[in-house]
């Protein structure tokens, strides 16, 4: 799959998810098979530049290209200017929110909010682009609502824009993630734009990503949620599709190695007492459907203190290889 001139080693790409994605996750990602790990969402506003959450979800020490950041907000010539200054800082590809639904993006009139409003979504891509100096790609809703669906039509407007790829959730703004993903839209939509259309949306195992592709005939998936504690997900795809063969699911050794290179990514990222907050949500959704992994999680969930996190994991995964 190539975005501009960046050629992906595949088609499989980590959605941008706020708290989550951010520089310890798409490292693993990657490292497992994800063609391509899109940022955690930066804001626009200027003002918001040198707070130190947007500055962590600037970090891109270490990852290889291409790196891409999402940008959100509701202001064409603050999106362009945000486009050119995360350019300046080493940004490859600049990926635009309109698939946000959560109710404090959109109440800003960002996110998939923006999906109601063509003439802006058109003033917005044009801005961007013109100001990026490297490709600019887009992620939407299906529309505002079932009955408004309007891919279509913002797919159009992108493609005349010069956006260079455009990844499809298979929902609309109001269903948020309620019910199933439908998938004819983006196939609609593949059928009639040039670009990239990669398709999102409750795509949770190998067999999943090939009947979403088959049925939408997109060039890539995106995955999000399915994703959390299983970065695995990728490889196991990735050789399904290229080989038809289904890869057990790795043992607990593997798993804990894993975990543990996850844990130390996120001390040395927001430090010791911020780092161990944040790797409990990992800790728990890794450990889910593992032997005793619940009433593990209730546990660790009180554990402040990062060394002690980190040697209640190791000693979890220790009785579990025993």
């Amino acid at each position: 799959m190539k975005i501009g001139a960046h050629q992906l080693r595949n088609g499989l790409l980590v959605a941008p998810m706020a708290g989550i994605t951010d520089r310890p996750f798409r490292r693993i990602a990657r490292r497992m098979g994800a063609g391509l790990a899109v940022s955690e969402m930066v804001s626009s506003r200027p003002e918001l530049r040198e707070s130190r959450k947007t500055r962590l979800r600037q970090d891109h020490a270490g990852e290889t290209g291409p790196i891409s950041v999402q940008i959100a907000g509701a202001d064409p010539q603050m999106l362009a200017e945000a486009a050119r200054y995360n350019a300046d800082l080493g940004a490859d590809l600049i990926d635009i929110n309109m698939g946000c639904p959560a109710k404090k993006v959109c109440n800003a009139q960002a996110g998939s909010a923006l999906l109601a409003d063509e003439a802006l979504v058109a003033r917005i891509l044009e801005a961007v682009v013109a100001a990026a100096g490297v490709p600019v790609t887009l992620k939407i809703r299906t529309g505002p609502a079932p009955e408004r669906r309007n891919a279509l039509r913002i797919a159009h407007i992108a493609e005349a824009a010069g956006i260079q790829a455009l990844a499809i959730h298979g929902r609309s703004r109001a269903c948020m993630f309620e019910g199933r993903a439908e998938y004819e839209t983006i196939a609609e939509v593949k059928s009639r734009v040039r670009i990239p259309v990669i398709a999102n949306g409750d795509v949770e195992s190998p067999q999943d990503a090939k009947r979403v592709l088959e049925l939408t005939g997109a060039d890539g998936i995106m995955i999000g949620r399915a994703a959390q504690g299983r970065p695995w997900l990728f490889r196991s795809i990735a050789r399904y599709l290229e080989t038809g063969e289904l890869l057990p699911p790795p043992a607990a050794p593997e798993i804990g190695a894993l975990l543990a290179e996850h844990l130390e990514a996120l001390y040395d990222l927001y430090g010791d007492e911020q780092g161990a907050r944040v790797a409990r949500k990992h800790i728990g959704w890794t450990v889910r459907a593992m032997p005793g992994g619940e009433e593990f999680r209730r546990e660790v969930i009180r554990i402040d203190d990062a060394g002690a996190q980190h040697c209640a994991v190791n000693d979890y995964f220790a009785k579990l290889a025993a």
